[in-house]
């Protein structure tokens, strides 16, 4: 098993983001609800988030995230609130869409930039 580690700006902002956007839920955070060091699970995956110690060292970080679904998730993630972007020539995805390596997948930010792709193969 691998578990990623993206690096964050915010972690309660994270946190939220994780939990009520793209119903992860927290499965530990240390030392305690300051967290500088948390465990997310979305059903058998699991992954960890780690609290910036210098500005700017954030945001660089992308895992993918195998889905059995990847247009019901989507649709999920919009009901709980997440923003598609608005900005020309952004690599986060407005819908999912198929690839031409034979996946159909989303690309999504956190807050703090680092990039998730929601996979269907």
């Amino acid at each position: 098993m691998v578990i990623p580690i993206l690096i964050v700006r915010d972690m309660v902002e994270a946190m939220r983001f994780y939990t009520a956007v793209l119903d992860f839920r927290i499965a530990f955070a240390w030392p305690d609800e300051r967290a500088i060091y948390a465990g997310l699970m979305r059903g058998a995956d699991e992954m960890h988030l780690a609290l910036a110690t210098k500005e700017g060292h954030y945001g660089h970080g992308s895992a993918i995230v195998l889905c059995d679904d990847v247009d019901s998730a989507f649709e999920s993630f919009r009901a709980r609130g997440l923003v598609v972007p608005t900005r020309a020539g952004s690599p986060v995805h407005d819908a999912p869409v198929d690839q031409s390596w034979g996946t159909r997948e989303v690309y999504i930010d956190d807050p703090s930039g680092n990039t998730l792709v929601f996979q269907q193969r």
